[in-house]
């Protein structure tokens, strides 16, 4: 009993010992001797048992660094996505120490190139070192008057206090910018032998045609996009012709057109094409810019005419039997309402139309093309995508049913110049979209028509009809067998855009009013008295 006392107290005693040892070593800068025990406690520690337990302390380890929030190929992503989303916030958001100005020059140089759109194609990421890395990546533009402008740049990544951030410079924007240089967009006055119409007469005066075909004021713009400082030209429209052409105007089109714009106090344009050959027959146009061609502005209840194709697609005829309710809610979702505020109850797909029903669209459209069958109609069908061509039009796929409620009814990505909806219109009319063109041929790399189903357009046809004669445009005027559809698109902060697309006889058509209101008091009326005076 008393050897196994002993034996307890000798280990507590080499535990009190090592203990305190390790304080003293692991003092910052101390250097201490190994003490030995005593030959008397030497001697009881060689009688115990070698299984006697004598505690030894561990020392502790500092918890490795946390590893960071977030891969640079992610912080990338997000950031191009911002990006193309015009959304400066979340870019700002995702770079380091931003200059004051981020968001003004990102404004400003879309404002001042007149850049319509972005789209971006990321490249491979390059990893510099631990806290550095690099993404190249594609970019292409389209400015207003001059088209696609292409561009390629590196997108810088740090880690920055355990999270990856963008280093931003200039050149992320542009390269071009990376060294102080600056960018403008230069207009020059040129001379030109003017442009005669398909009839090889000289165009009407006044015809609001001037940015679109040469010589009418004795002059053309050339547009040229160039750094400021070195001259050097990244982008330019083409020299005028070096003689008189003939266009694909009609003398006769044209005047009516021009005339019809007479008295309208909002910026407007009026856009005619030939329903079988897709030429354009006519083009008035104060928005400036190109705007008729090239302009992108939401195209609100014209674009039920792509919306209804999809429909009838599903199954559903002009007769279907449709709700038309004074509101809808998507489930879980946005409350969408008609500009009447009527519950016109049951109705056929046809009346809901020629009354122009946002909440029967809203609603079939969330019931019947949730897997992105609106999207792939416009835009394999109806010319909603990038192509090449004198029409601008997209929509995108969209992210919440708020948002594909929202394209049913021509709002949110779905956007369109008034040419792209004139070219809705003659496909109705055909039963074949194809392309705008101004020459006597499509160009080479011109999209290929694209056949719409007889059953799809002929419904199309009874329901355009019901509009002029008994929707939203019978008192507009419009003359005899005239088929059409108004629209009226919100604009965030602004007075609404006012549209009327149609066709009549072998011309198809799109009157645009910019913040002019609603289309089937304003647009409409317009669209009479062009028809009329042909």
């Amino acid at each position: 009993m008393r050897r196994r006392g002993l034996i307890a107290l000798i280990a507590s005693t080499v535990a009190i010992i090592a203990f305190g040892v390790y304080g003293v070593t692991s003092s910052p800068g101390a250097v201490v001797a190994s003490p030995s025990p005593s030959p008397t406690i030497a001697a009881e520690l060689a009688e115990a048992p070698a299984s006697t337990p004598v505690p030894v302390p561990t020392p502790t380890t500092p918890a490795p660094s946390s590893p960071p929030q977030e891969s640079p190929e992610l912080t990338a992503t997000r950031y191009f996505d911002a990006w193309q989303a015009h959304d400066i916030s979340s870019m700002t958001g995702l770079v380091a120490d931003p200059p004051a100005d981020f968001a003004e020059r990102h404004r400003s140089f879309d404002a001042d190139l007149r850049v319509s759109s972005l789209s971006l194609t990321r490249g491979e990421l390059h990893r510099l070192s631990e806290e550095a890395a690099e993404m190249t990546f594609q970019g292409v533009r389209e400015v207003a008057g001059l088209g696609r402008w292409t561009f390629s740049s590196v997108l810088h990544l740090g880690l920055r206090a355990g999270a990856w951030k963008v280093l931003w410079d200039p050149g992320t924007l542009h390269p071009s910018l990376k060294d102080g240089e600056s960018l403008r967009l230069k207009e020059t006055q040129v001379r030109r032998p003017a442009t005669l119409t398909r009839e090889g007469l000289l165009f009407p005066r006044d015809s609001r045609a001037g940015d679109y075909v040469t010589g009418l004021g004795g002059t053309a713009v050339v547009l040229s996009l160039e750094e400021a400082a070195s001259g050097r030209v990244l982008l330019a429209s083409p020299p005028p012709p070096p003689v008189k052409t003939r266009s694909t105007i009609s003398r006769s089109v044209q005047a009516a057109a021009a005339r019809a714009l007479d008295g309208t106090e909002r910026p407007a344009a009026i856009v005619a094409v030939d329903v079988q050959t897709g030429q354009v027959r006519a083009v008035a146009d104060t928005l400036g810019g190109r705007g008729a061609f090239n302009g992108l502005y939401p195209p609100g209840s014209t674009f039920k005419v792509v919306t209804a194709a999809a429909l009838l697609r599903t199954g559903l005829t002009p007769e279907s039997p449709v709700a038309c309710p004074a509101t809808y809610n998507i489930p879980t979702g946005k409350s969408f309402t008609d500009s009447d505020g009527v519950d016109h109850g049951t109705v056929t797909l046809t009346t809901a139309f020629a009354l122009s029903c946002n909440t029967t669209f809203v609603q079939q459209t969330y019931e019947r093309l949730r897997d992105d069958r609106l999207r792939a109609e416009a835009a394999d069908r109806f010319g909603f995508r990038e192509k090449p061509g004198l029409s601008s039009c997209r929509i995108q796929p969209y992210g919440t049913p708020d948002e594909l409620g929202s394209d049913a009814i021509g709002q949110h990505s779905a956007l369109a110049s008034p040419l792209c909806m004139a070219e809705v219109a003659a496909a109705v009319a055909s039963g074949v979209w194809r392309p705008a063109i101004m020459t006597a041929e499509p160009a080479a790399d011109s999209p290929p028509p694209v056949p719409l189903d007889e059953g799809v357009a002929g419904g199309l046809r009874t329901m355009m009809s019901a509009v002029v004669t008994q929707g939203t445009a019978a008192q507009a005027g419009l003359p005899p067998e005239t088929f059409g559809k108004t629209g009226t698109a919100e604009v965030e902060g602004a007075e609404d855009h006012a549209w009327f697309i149609g066709y009549r006889g072998s011309l198809a058509f799109a009157v645009f009013v910019q913040n002019g209101g609603a289309g089937g008091k304003v647009a409409a009326p317009i669209a009479a008295r062009f028809l009329n005076a042909l």
